[in-house]
């Protein structure tokens, strides 16, 4: 995410050996440091501008799909579900997650039938769903804002943490077939630095999260890297190096979200099921 490309401005040592960056370092930076306080901004005001915001997004990610899978009709998928995200981002802004989902699994079902190639396309308008439904949904109601921040904090934290961790002790592999960067000890300690990130943006929000908050922080955090994981199988799966070319130094959107699309999804669904009427309280109340 772009706040680990911030953190990231140091030089890593291990030994005495410093281990730089690399050339691409200034364009990540400079793209990091124009995103991420865009998105804050965007939260932090919430209702139609952080909608809008999250669901320009979801169309870029369609975008990156169809590219990245090639999929045919491209043109046709992409005005079908063009039009299933944005009726989705409405729906979810004012009447909630469940309303939200309709149009996608309508979409989803048409991009089945029409497109190809057939195992995949239908995926790729629930996986831009995925990027806008959820947040939207947490951050309307109470404690959407700190709600907002909790999910920010968790993801930011499990991505410096993990590629700092990673970088300092190494060891093995998490994946190396999948993603041959990626280390146990990046792993768990983005996963307890990401929890622990998560949890003190509550305390700061003034909320006192409790053992189930705990346990759910842990398990958005996991399934943050889970994320990272998936868009990286991917990738190798379709003979991408990354989802785009619309962040300098980044990627594409895909890559910079993958993990903060399955951690709101965590958040989301532990949210609908405690409180289906306010999804961030249902989230935050225990």
């Amino acid at each position: 995410m772009v706040v680990a490309n911030v953190a990231s401005a140091a030089f890593l040592l291990r030994g005495t050996r410093v281990l730089p960056l690399g050339k691409d370092f200034l364009p990540r930076l400079a793209s990091a440091l124009v995103l991420a306080p865009l998105a804050l901004l965007a939260a932090s005001l919430g209702g139609w501008l952080f909608a809008c915001f999250l669901g320009l997004a979801a169309l870029l990610i369609l975008w990156e799909w169809t590219v990245m899978t090639s999929t045919q009709p491209k043109i046709v998928l992409l005005s079908i579900g063009g039009v299933a995200l944005v009726a989705a981002t409405i729906l979810t802004l004012y009447h909630g997650a469940l309303p939200g989902t309709l149009p996608v699994i309508a979409a989803a079902l048409l991009f089945t039938l029409l497109g190809r190639p057939r195992c995949w396309v239908g995926a790729g308008v629930i996986y831009a769903a995925a990027a806008v439904v959820p947040a939207v949904a947490l951050r309307e109601g109470e404690g959407g804002g700190a709600a907002l921040l909790w999910l920010f904090a968790l993801v930011w934290g499990t991505d410096i943490g993990a590629y700092f961790c990673g970088r300092l002790m190494g060891g093995p592999k998490l994946w190396p077939r999948i993603s041959p960067n990626k280390t146990w000890s990046g792993a768990i300690g983005g996963a307890l630095i990401g929890t622990a990130a998560g949890l003190l943006s509550l305390v700061a929000a003034g909320w006192a999260p409790g053992i189930g908050l705990g346990a759910t922080t842990l398990a958005a955090s996991i399934a943050s890297q889970c994320g990272d994981l998936f868009e990286s199988a991917m990738k190798r799966r379709f003979g991408c190096k990354d989802s785009s070319a619309l962040i300098p130094g980044h990627g594409g959107l895909m890559d910079r979200l993958d993990g903060f699309v399955a951690a709101a999804l965590v958040g989301l669904l532990v949210g609908l099921v405690r409180d289906p009427g306010a999804v961030a309280h249902g989230l935050l109340g225990f």
